[in-house]
């Protein structure tokens, strides 16, 4: 399971124009502490349409939600220059990915060139679509299902009727094809007292304890509950959308945007670095991992 750090956060106030102004150094330090580190991760939403609406949802999809689709095009030149930075992961994310035909296609880039994990629900990954996900197996690709219970009642309380069934299915499928499966658990009041029976379930179907993730429900998007999470108490992991660039891909929302350019992507790594290197000068605890 995945251990999120709760120490407390340093407190700041984050304006709503492009990029929270960084806090000031204090008049009596001599020397800045060492900076905190930035994951180098690039997540990159895809889109934000999905074949489900899930109630606790932080990017807000659904089906009627508008796909906001950020292109083939895009995908590519934020891995070349991803890459180029000393990134050393991407993950592809939604949305449900696999509701766009070109998914295949950023999902072959990407492995090509760094290791990718893409997130998924699993449950519209048969027939074509599993095939063409096949045609395109490789060493650096993973695939990451969500999975939120060891029974239909504790994961279809926020999915979905129906929907446990279907995930399950689909992670025995994308087994089958030789693909490493990773889980993340979304912990709620509903499955909290069970989480121990979902890693049984992953550990029955090979699944080793490293290959699953758990962390606590977020107050965003459509979920009424859960952790106050913002650019104040969140290590920055390098997030892409049509819109943007932002802080962590918890959200999209306009208060963890870094910059509506998309490109060069190393100019918004310049100043999560100095908003980092902000924190750190304050002497105040450290942020919080939360993927």
């Amino acid at each position: 399971m995945m251990h999120v750090d709760l120490a407390t956060a340093p407190t700041l106030h984050a304006p709503t124009h492009d990029l929270p102004a960084p806090v000031p150094m204090p008049a009596s330090a001599c020397e800045a502490p060492a900076m905190q580190a930035i994951q180098w991760k690039l997540w990159i939403y895809t889109n934000y349409d999905c074949n489900l609406r899930c109630s606790y949802c932080v990017a807000k999809s659904s089906p009627n939600a508008p796909r906001r689709a950020l292109g083939l095009a895009n995908v590519q030149r934020l891995v070349d220059e991803a890459v180029a930075l000393g990134f050393n992961e991407v993950f592809f994310t939604g949305g449900e990915p696999f509701i766009l035909n070109d998914i295949y296609d950023m999902l072959a880039y990407s492995t090509a060139r760094v290791k990718t994990t893409v997130l998924t629900n699993g449950m519209i990954l048969r027939g074509p679509r599993l095939e063409r996900l096949g045609a395109i197996a490789h060493d650096n690709l993973r695939v990451q299902v969500s999975l939120d219970g060891a029974t239909a009642d504790d994961h279809d309380a926020y999915r979905g009727k129906g929907s446990w069934d279907k995930t399950l299915e689909g992670i025995r499928l994308l087994q089958g094809r030789g693909f490493r499966v990773r889980l993340s658990t979304t912990e709620t009041p509903v499955n909290s007292p069970r989480l121990a029976d979902i890693c049984d379930l992953h550990r029955g179907l090979g699944i080793p304890d490293s290959d699953h993730f758990v962390r606590p429900l977020a107050r965003r998007g459509y979920s009424k509950e859960g952790l106050e999470l913002s650019m104040t108490n969140l290590l920055p992991e390098v997030t892409v959308s049509l819109d943007g660039v932002f802080w962590h891909p918890l959200s999209t929302d306009a208060d963890m945007l870094i910059s509506r350019h998309l490109f060069p992507l190393a100019a918004s790594v310049t100043r999560i670095q100095d908003q980092l290197d902000a924190i750190a000068r304050t002497g105040q605890p450290g942020l919080m991992t939360f993927t």
